[in-house]
């Protein structure tokens, strides 16, 4: 019997979520390498970093005005604001607000955003029960590995072809399963929780462009937390809500694959994990990053011809507006990020993706320049940019953004530069260097107390 064989008879035998949760209840403190802890901590710095920003969002303002007219009990932060909420109700606030900038991180196993569905219901857990740091890493790797599963088990139909927002939906039963560790459920009830959490999920890539696309990151958080929170109370669900008749994975997708979700990577799927240093969607960074390859200081713009942009066809549902008329929009434009990147504009501002960028008449002239040229079977993270000068010349450039930092210490450190520019105008300099140490060392009530 070969391996995918022997890995669908598991899965047929004992059942894929069943086998799914095990291998997450596999994880903990003891058997997390170095590396795994390190990377784990690094989801953590930038998730906190995009939701301090995120927080001043017109979506967060209207949710956290929500939240905090129902009231309840004061037991987590809410990111960037003065209140303290219920666990759910800060879970959802700041996944929203995690996720309000489009500037968080992306795994292309999901493929969506994994930290920002997880850590959100799992900080808020961890402070209302004073959780130890270990316990959380341990928990926030084993949600993220069983949440990059399922993403390989029902792909490429569940996002490319159906549209289901993989954060909203697969970031449900991330967030479930970490905060059902956390909590010390046993596989049954970890199995129950799943169940709730998947017939919750939801999430619309319909929805890109407006304020439903954070509001999912915060669903998500919010489903997985409530999910572990009422399986340990005793409330039922199927144990096999992925692989059963018009379960998840049937009703989800037209692709079913249990053995890709059994099988075992190389490493752990969180070191896949790709940060984001462009405050735009991730499939415009392969373009921005080849753009920029070709800008050249003082380039006369006006010499361009032609812009021929080629990336994979699955893109175009994502990524195609073509006039952005809201900064918002300008972050899903390949056109208008590719005209920013040969312009030299620094598309890791926040303030870049504004309305009055978006409506730019030079940046509006270069941007009708740019034509797209859709690939069949090319990775999403590849693309190539020709740019055809007046003077018959054409220049190339080509960068695959799917590619992991190989220095996880260098990434370290960039992303901590990332943390002190997002924190920096939010906290003030001294109380955002006192949070990237208590991120460090995960003291998580601290640290949330950092991020009021």
């Amino acid at each position: 019997m070969n391996q995918i064989s022997s890995i669908t008879a598991t899965a047929a035998g004992l059942g894929l979520t069943r086998a799914l949760v095990a291998r997450a209840l596999a994880v903990r403190p003891e058997t997390l390498t170095d590396e795994a802890r390190e990377l784990a901590r690094q989801c953590i710095l930038d998730t906190i970093a995009c939701a301090l920003p995120g927080a001043a969002e017109p979506l967060s303002k209207i949710l956290a005005a929500e939240f905090a007219g129902q009231g309840g009990q004061e037991a987590a932060t809410v990111i960037g604001h003065g209140i303290r909420l219920p666990a759910l109700s800060a879970a959802l606030l700041n996944g929203a607000a995690g996720h309000a900038l489009d500037f968080d991180d992306v795994n292309l196993a999901m493929p969506g955003h994994p930290s920002v569905a997880i850590l959100p219901a799992l900080l808020a857990l961890a402070e209302e029960t004073g959780a130890a740091g270990d316990a959380v890493l341990a928990a926030f790797v084993a949600g993220y590995e069983l949440q990059c599963r399922i993403g390989r088990a029902i792909a490429p139909g569940h996002y490319d072809g159906l549209g289901f927002h993989a954060t909203g939906t697969i970031g449900s039963f991330g967030a479930a399963m970490a905060c059902a560790h956390l909590m010390g459920l046993d596989e049954d009830a970890c199995c129950t929780a799943l169940g709730i959490a998947g017939t919750q999920a939801a999430g619309l890539k319909s929805m890109f462009g407006s304020m439903c696309k954070p509001f999912h990151a915060g669903t998500a958080a919010y489903h997985g937390l409530l999910a572990a929170r009422l399986a340990s109370r005793g409330f039922t669900s199927r144990h096999d809500v992925l692989e059963c008749d018009q379960g998840f994975c049937a009703t989800h997708s037209p692709d079913f694959y249990p053995e890709q979700a059994l099988m075992e990577p190389e490493r752990l799927y969180l070191r896949g994990n790709l940060f984001k240093y462009h405050a735009a969607c991730y499939l415009t960074h392969g373009p921005i990053e080849a753009a920029r390859k070709l800008h050249q200081p003082g380039m006369a713009l006006d010499h361009v011809e032609i812009i021929r942009l080629r990336v994979d066809q699955a893109t175009s549902r994502v990524c195609n507006i073509l006039s952005p008329a809201t900064g918002l929009e300008a972050k899903f434009s390949h056109r208008l990020t590719v005209a920013m990147a040969l312009s030299g504009v620094d598309t890791s501002r926040l303030d870049t993706f504004s309305d009055a960028n978006a409506n730019d008449p030079a940046l509006a002239r270069l941007r009708d320049k740019v034509e797209l040229d859709f690939q069949s079977g090319w990775s999403t993270t590849i693309a190539e940019v020709d740019l055809h000068l007046t003077d018959g010349r054409t220049l190339t450039a080509r960068h695959d953004a799917g590619i992991p930092a190989a220095d996880i210490a260098e990434q370290g450190r960039r992303l901590e530069q990332k943390f002190l520019a997002l924190a920096e105008p939010v906290l003030g300099a001294n109380r955002s260097a006192s949070l990237v140490a208590a991120i460090a060392g995960l003291d998580v009530r601290k640290l949330m107390r950092l991020c009021a």
